[in-house]
């Protein structure tokens, strides 16, 4: 049975093509029903609408904290009955509100090594680290989300990026979202197809 797929997304949104393509091509036998942004000029949100898919601009309100905004949002994605939560550039940390609605469902795509680099401008940072001599690489790596911990959660995969010593920050770049892109795909495809078979 194909799987659901919830992508919620803050920006561009590469990773969420990397999703779309494998799922259009049948590499992923999975759907995405929906892609939900918290920032309403994520280019993301465009590309969702270009495959025909939700496309959902779902800002926090002025009025309410941050756990009313997570248990407002885990209201709706509950809608879409998901298999899985993908957070493929989710600038937000998500609450237990959130958290607890989904237990061993939600994904993130981190760009750094266990317990290297969390938080944002992980790539930045491995790029002035190698550059003072301290790594001589970085990598990617997907975990699930089990609680509020910033990009710590149990590891589902990782894959080292080497750091050369003629790379510039924006060709480190280039090669980390490329490997972001490939395993975040080969991830979901074990999920998937690990899932599909333990259905009744």
């Amino acid at each position: 049975m194909t799987s659901r797929l919830v992508v919620l997304i803050s920006g561009n949104g590469s990773n969420l093509q990397a999703i779309l393509d494998a799922c259009a091509s049948g590499e992923l036998d999975a759907t995405v029903v929906s892609v939900i942004s918290n920032k309403a000029e994520a280019f993301g949100l465009t590309r969702a609408q270009n495959a025909g898919i939700e496309s959902i601009h779902f800002p926090k309100l002025e009025t309410e904290s941050r756990q009313q905004y997570d248990a407002r949002l885990a209201d709706y994605v509950t809608t879409q009955q998901p298999d899985y939560i993908i957070l493929a550039g989710w600038m937000r940390i998500l609450s237990s509100f959130f958290l607890s609605s989904f237990p061993d469902c939600v994904i993130n795509l981190h760009p750094a090594l266990p317990e290297t680099f969390p938080g944002t401008h992980a790539i930045e940072r491995a790029y002035e680290a190698h550059q003072r001599g301290e790594i001589k690489h970085t990598g990617v790596m997907v975990h699930l989300v089990p609680d509020e911990g910033v990009d710590n959660g149990p590891i589902l995969a990782a894959e080292i990026v080497p750091i050369f010593a003629d790379d510039t920050l924006e060709s480190l770049e280039t090669r980390v979202h490329k490997t972001e892109h490939e395993l975040l795909v080969n991830t979901l495809k074990e999920l998937t197809e690990k899932k599909s078979v333990t259905r009744p």
